[in-house]
């Protein structure tokens, strides 16, 4: 309660708490990650709150990079495969198959949704543990970098119904990495597609934090990671990274200093006229919605961010 009494910028890593909402301050920024467009309550708590609220997840470089987001990223997708192949244990409930198999054994079906950053971390990892991988995207020149890079036991496919619905009931590991920058994620698989899949597959959906493109995704926690709808264990956790904090610590801090410099010595109004990539993750200004994508997910005024950044 005294940092948000006392400072002029507050920096955090998860979004407010509905308790911190009270605290915001107008005029205040407050720099973390929001995925505003999966929870309504968080955006109208920080609307009304009347602080400057600027998105870790949606500062953008021109190349269309998420500088901000990539660390975090990166450890999801890492860490979606260790989950993965630990509920896949018989003992955690899963179907009891080892990741990269044994000689004589076949290995596990890791299916990837998602050619992005999280999506290819997901599979580089899978791959190195001996798994069969095929890893789905929209983007065929990003499918084209893939399987350039990509060892020989990843296979990169177009992402469409009928090729994930194809997919299915052969994956004993299904990892959801569809990001939509600042908007809610799709439904991709759907309830009734689960019914294709095997008893005890699992499913990991790292988009949780913007809504999942798992239709049967609800976000859990570190202390309860893991529930099973038709016998499919699903692994939904909000902020994963959090699990291994000092990875995610250094991280995170190696790729936002250099922007909370530049906040703090211009003042964030200059700073965002300066810098499009900061300007682009303004979200909320003084109860302003000033980004397309949350204004879209509620329903709500969109206000243009040059508005509010007239002094």
């Amino acid at each position: 309660e005294a940092v948000f009494g006392e400072c002029e910028m507050v920096l955090k890593v998860k979004e407010p708490q509905p308790e911190e909402y009270a605290r915001m301050r107008e005029g205040q920024v407050v720099f973390t990650y929001y995925h505003f467009a999966a929870s309504r309550e968080l955006t109208e708590g920080v609307l009304d709150s009347g602080a400057v609220a600027i998105a870790y997840e949606t500062v953008e470089e021109a190349d269309g990079s998420l500088p901000l987001l990539i660390p975090m990223s990166e450890v999801a997708g890492r860490m979606a495969v260790q989950e993965g192949a630990k509920y896949l244990e018989k003992l955690m409930g899963g179907r009891g198959v080892l990741l990269g198999g044994v000689p004589g054994t076949p290995p596990a079906e890791v299916v990837v949704i998602g050619g992005g950053v999280v999506g290819t971390n997901a599979a580089t990892i899978a791959a190195g543990m001996g798994a069969r991988v095929t890893i789905l995207d929209i983007d065929l020149d990003r499918l084209r970098y893939l399987d350039e890079v990509m060892p020989a036991n990843v296979e990169c496919l177009f992402s469409d119904p009928y090729t994930i619905r194809d997919l299915l009931p052969r994956a004993d590991l299904l990892i959801g990495a569809v990001l939509l920058p600042g908007a809610k994620a799709p439904n991709l698989v759907t309830t009734g597609d689960l019914a294709s899949m095997k008893d005890g597959a699992v499913i990991v959906d790292v988009a949780v934090d913007q809504g999942g493109c798992i239709e049967t995704c609800r976000p859990t926690t570190h202390e309860d990671p893991v529930y099973v709808v038709d016998g499919v264990v699903h692994y939904c956790v909000a902020n994963m990274p959090g699990a291994v904090p000092r990875t995610s610590t250094i991280a995170l801090t190696n790729a936002t200093l250099p922007y909370v410099r530049r906040i703090a010595a211009r003042g964030w109004r200059e700073a965002c006229r300066n810098i499009d990539s900061l300007k682009k993750g303004l979200n909320v200004v003084g109860g302003k919605v000033v980004y397309p994508g949350v204004a879209e997910a509620f329903d709500l005024p969109y206000h243009d961010p040059d508005e509010v950044l007239v002094a």
